[in-house]
């Protein structure tokens, strides 16, 4: 199971997210396009949303911090991120999308 914005990766799986920072809780708010669209309840300045948006995959996905990797976008609404995961995509997949 691939979709545009959760892929399979050798160990892990890469998630095309969308973020919109400074909001008043962290969510998911669905997909858009082929992006995972995010609000974070931190500011986009010196990596804090970035910072926030790896703590809160780490705690939706039950997986440490260190496991994931920001591979695109530290400045960009739109990211790429890569997570060391032995968890399969469909499972991540329900997981990000609370189904």
């Amino acid at each position: 199971m691939s979709k545009a914005w959760c892929s399979a990766l050798p160990g892990g799986v890469r998630l095309a997210v969308q973020i919109t920072a400074n909001a008043k809780k962290t969510e998911v708010i669905g997909l858009l396009d082929d992006a995972l669209k995010l609000k974070l309840h931190a500011q986009p300045i010196e990596g804090k949303a970035n910072e926030a948006l790896i703590r809160f995959l780490a705690d939706t996905l039950a997986v440490p911090k260190s496991a994931i990797t920001l591979t695109h976008g530290q400045t960009n609404k739109r990211k790429l991120l890569e997570i060391a995961s032995a968890k399969l995509t469909p499972e991540i997949v329900a997981r990000l999308l609370g189904i």
